[in-house]
């Protein structure tokens, strides 16, 4: 699969013609935009669009690439997605390395202690976390990949309420790793496990879209304190290619709050709790 190729078609697709000035034949055979019609509104001629969208045309110019993302009405995610996407280089490139946390972030993360907090790669491994993030997953959390326990494991699909949400953004960040590593078999061998074993993620895999999440809600039910609603932050690490901390807190005073605090105190005591009773 052409993967430039594969995101023309998608977002081409996505395109209403009446949002674009054209009209809406009845008679229309396809989903969205026409190739020609694409390739008149980004004025580039129909056969060299035709080629992009076979992977028959290589390296389009960073001009054609931003007609193509104004007529496609790519936001700013799928815009820099796009010219990645064409302007690979031929060459093979070493594969990602995924350095060890320093010492110092390790740090910070058990300084939080009344938040969840993880650090995770491009492949959405979690390479750090502490105490808190292991006691809201049920488990220790180093080294388990997230996009596989959301789509492969019982437990995922139980724990986050927002269960659809979440695998949206899950595809989406997968759809940007591969991306940007596009040699990194780790990763490949992750998209190929996942396609073979879930259907919803093939589905969504073929829509090819691309998501950056920095911040949001993240609604969990968790089997020892019920329903936890909490806001989480999404921090890149410069110096970390492919790393984030993520952080997910909830306001001093609320309900999700002191259920944060229970579930703490729980994991010092080890006592069991009725999610009911909270």
């Amino acid at each position: 699969m052409d993967d430039l190729a594969d995101f023309l078609r998608t977002r081409r697709a996505r395109v209403r013609p009446e949002s674009v000035g054209l009209h809406a034949d009845t008679r229309r055979r396809v989903s969205g935009l026409r190739r020609e019609e694409v390739a008149h509104l980004s004025g580039v001629s129909v056969d060299y669009y035709v080629r992009l969208e076979q992977g028959r045309a290589r390296r389009p110019s960073a001009g054609v690439l931003d007609a193509l993302a104004r007529t496609l009405d790519l936001d700013e995610v799928e815009r820099e997605h796009l010219h990645r996407l064409a302007n690979r280089p031929g060459r093979t490139r070493r594969r990602p390395s995924v350095a060890r946390p320093r010492p110092e972030l390790l740090r910070v993360l058990e300084l939080m202690a009344d938040a969840p907090a993880f650090l995770i790669d491009h492949r959405m491994t979690v390479l750090a976390a502490n105490r808190l993030a292991d006691l809201l997953y049920g488990r220790s959390v180093e080294g388990l990949n997230i996009a596989r326990h959301v789509f492969l494991a019982e437990e995922g699909r139980e724990l986050f309420a927002d269960w659809e949400g979440c695998v949206l953004d899950v595809v989406g960040h997968l759809r940007l790793a591969a991306g940007r590593c596009p040699d990194d078999p780790e990763l490949a061998a992750l998209i190929g496990e996942l396609a073979m074993h879930s259907e919803r993620f093939r589905q969504l895999w073929a829509r090819a879209d691309v998501r950056t999440r920095t911040h949001g809600r993240k609604v969990y039910r968790h089997p020892s304190v019920g329903r936890l609603e909490l806001h989480q932050e999404n921090f890149v690490l410069p110096d970390c290619a492919g790393t984030e901390l993520i952080v997910q807190s909830a306001a001093p005073g609320s309900a999700d709050h002191d259920s944060l605090r229970l579930l703490a105190a729980l994991g010092a005591t080890g006592d069991p709790v009725v999610p009911d009773a909270v």
